[in-house]
């Protein structure tokens, strides 16, 4: 057994990552699912809401775990399964390694293989869009450097070690997008990525219940900015005085957006014309949201922040559920947008519903959760903002979202489920019409298209 405190983990780390499967192109892979476990892997036992990940300890070396990494409490058990060569034949020579704080371990383990890799490292926060400013970033990247980005969501102090650690060798960019649920999460994610450079796309009103004002929300994020390393590069809205108290002399500091170093020129059936700090590049889009474009001018000034040429076409794999559209029998278009919402990302998603050349205009919306105790009069904006914009049909799903009702004069049909939702629009939808589905994750209004 190999007892370590984090710093010698951290010390140790190198040869940890090596110890492996000697022919991976990369670290020996860390995983926290003791089912998703391969040979050559490491199993990093972390605890969790009802169950402790060192319970499953010895089921991940007897998947051929190459070791685990584990509390000390846990240890005794993986080690005697280790010795037994005869009970636990795949278990043989695998190492233990027994620490204090598992999660620490893995942060220093990625810590070390960011360093290992020396690539340029890209973070990405923000209220809204930052998945999809993550996404759009990447695809600017892939086509000059060897990119590695955060999959899907994978952007808390789990899934941003792990992210880090799938990278192979020979990676040139890492872009690796940061949650914020408080105050010193982004601040732990940056001592991990040590980023090169760190956009926020914005700040708005979202994890209210937990920082209670818009102000907190801004310094949570610009925990970012504060731990940058001196000389690195930063990337704000210009628009945004919630975080001019956050600048920092010492960083080179890119503006985007109207006002901004980088702007939009003009944008015409997907040709994107974009000034940044005087240089003009011309883009071509396959989107033409208006949160998209200024999520794009984002990650132009990512790339131009580290000197890295943009130009061309952009082919963006989208994460899923965010602006998916979907083709339905009978000339139904549906705007899957489900992932998660908030006041900022609702309005924008209306907006564009609005904006739309269809026949109907079909809000299917869940609530926006975590707005504290001013979330019924978010709710009320909302529902006046769709009234404004004209769109023809709402359908409020659950009790918590019928605020937007309250201030919506248009035809409206509450349900309670989003089963309800999905029989609803069966009968509902007119060939033409499109219809935007979204609200917060924990609605589950991906169902409405199950």
């Amino acid at each position: 057994m190999i007892d370590l405190s984090a710093k010698r983990i951290a010390q140790a780390a190198g040869g940890l990552l090596a110890a492996g499967d000697p022919e991976r192109a990369g670290p020996a892979r860390a995983v926290i699912d003791s089912r998703a476990i391969e040979p050559g892997d490491l199993f990093v036992g972390l605890p969790g809401a009802g169950v402790h990940g060192g319970d499953f300890a010895v089921a991940a070396l007897d998947a051929g775990a190459w070791g685990v990494l584990v509390d000390r409490a846990y240890a005794p058990a993986a080690e005697a399964a280790a010795a037994d060569s005869v009970g636990h034949s795949a278990c043989s020579g695998a190492a233990v390694i027994a620490v204090d704080d598992p999660l620490a371990g893995l942060h220093a383990l990625a810590r070390n293989w960011r360093r290992e890799l020396d690539a340029r490292v890209f973070a990405v926060t923000g209220s809204t869009g930052k998945t999809s400013t993550k996404d759009i970033l990447a695809a600017l990247l892939r086509p000059r450097l060897v990119t590695h980005a955060s999959r899907e969501n994978w952007n808390t102090e789990i899934g941003l070690p792990l992210t880090i650690l799938e990278a192979k060798r020979g990676t040139e960019a890492l872009v690796l997008e940061m949650a914020m649920r408080g105050e010193g999460q982004i601040a732990e994610l940056v001592a991990v990525a040590e980023p090169d450079v760190g956009v926020i796309v914005n700040v708005g009103p979202v994890h209210l219940e937990l920082l209670g004002t818009v102000e907190r929300v801004a310094a949570a994020k610009a925990e970012l900015i504060r731990d940058l390393r001196v000389g690195a590069s930063c990337v704000v809205p210009a628009s945004e005085p919630l975080l001019d108290a956050h600048l920092r002399d010492e960083l080179d500091t890119w503006t985007f957006g109207p006002g901004g170093q980088v702007r939009l020129l003009a944008f015409d059936a997907g040709r994107a014309e974009i000034e940044a700090r005087e240089e003009t590049i011309e883009l071509e889009l396959g989107y033409s949201e208006p949160h998209n474009l200024l999520n794009t001018l984002a990650a132009v000034a990512a790339a131009r922040a580290l000197d890295v040429s943009v130009t061309g076409a952009v082919s963006v794999r989208f994460s899923s559920l965010r602006g998916e559209v979907v083709e339905l029998p009978g000339g139904v278009t549906v705007v899957n947008d489900c992932y998660n919402a908030n006041p900022m990302s609702m309005r924008a998603a209306l907006d564009h519903l609005a904006g739309s050349g269809a026949a109907r205009r079909v809000a299917v919306l869940g609530a926006m959760a975590e707005l504290g105790e001013g979330s019924a009069g978010y709710h009320q904006e909302i529902g006046s903002h769709a009234a404004a914009l004209g769109i023809d049909v709402l359908v409020p799903v659950g009790e918590d979202a019928l605020g937007y009702a309250d201030a919506f004069d248009g035809e409206t049909h509450p349900v309670a489920t989003p089963e309800e939702a999905a029989a609803l629009l069966e009968e509902l939808a007119q060939p033409g019409d499109r219809v935007l589905i979204k609200g917060s994750r924990s609605v589950g209004l991906e169902r409405v298209l199950a």
